[in-house]
């Protein structure tokens, strides 16, 4: 079945829409759109009309993202750990939360989507796709390639981890108060103030975020680390082999025909 670019274009706006949610950065949210695009004009003729199309593009799109998670996270999270934890509160009668607090931060967009990053992507992708895109479970089955009753497990602790990551907001916003920006927003926009790529505006208020916020500051301090030993491991003598500029210049002067 082939698939017509009108099809692919009208698509976009909702693969942009849940990237965002997926990355919480505008430009990455765009990279992963683009290279989805990519990867299902290449895949096109995998594609035999058995699922909607829309299910077989998000499929595309969270396979890209767990791709690009595994290369800037080479060390897993040990998510399993996280949603057991939280398994065993819900299974307790005394846990409770405050529907009224759970309620006010959800209807705080920024609340909101911090809440959603700290959930283990497998589970965000779950309820994102249910109660946003309002997929089927058994579409999201197909998108994550796991079983029917997988798929209803993950939508349920889903939930449940987004409802105890909003009720655990209080404390978070506690510690935050008067501090300018939310921590995502800052951690986002680090790279940027390290490369001094930022407006004196927003320096100043990431500075004031970094000097105020209890967790920001180590994350900080290790980048600015890391970055510093990396730079020092560049080979001064290290020279390009003959060939491979030979390859490369071709490359280029083929481009350009």
């Amino acid at each position: 079945m082939t698939i017509t670019a009108e099809a692919l274009t009208s698509e976009l706006p909702g693969l942009l829409n849940y990237a965002r949610l997926l990355t919480r950065d505008e430009d990455a949210a765009a990279e992963l759109v683009q290279q989805t695009a990519v990867r299902a004009l290449e895949k096109g003729d995998q594609f035999r009309g058995d699922a909607k199309l829309s299910t077989w593009l998000h499929r595309i799109m969270y396979h890209q993202y767990l791709d690009q998670l595994r290369q800037h996270q080479p060390t897993p999270v040990d998510e399993d750990a996280l949603v057991e934890a939280n398994e065993r509160d819900w299974a307790t009668d005394e846990y409770t939360v405050s529907a009224e607090a759970v309620l006010e931060r959800a209807e705080d967009r920024q609340a909101l989507l911090d809440a959603l990053i700290r959930l283990p992507v497998s589970h965000r992708v779950a309820v994102l796709l249910h109660d946003l895109e309002g997929l089927t479970t058994a579409q999201i089955a197909e998108v994550e390639q796991i079983s029917l009753p997988a798929a209803k497990q993950r939508l349920r602790r889903g939930r449940q981890l987004l409802i105890s990551a909003l009720a655990g907001g209080e404390q978070r916003r506690a510690e935050l108060v008067g501090v300018p920006l939310n921590c995502w927003t800052a951690r986002s926009r680090i790279s940027d103030f390290l490369d001094q790529e930022l407006e004196p505006e927003e320096q100043a208020r990431l500075e004031r975020h970094l000097a105020a916020c209890p967790t920001c500051p180590a994350l900080y301090a290790s980048i600015v680390g890391v970055s510093s030993v990396l730079s020092e491991i560049r080979d001064p003598d290290s020279v390009i082999p003959a060939e491979l500029a030979q390859r490369v210049q071709q490359a280029f002067k083929s481009g350009q025909d």
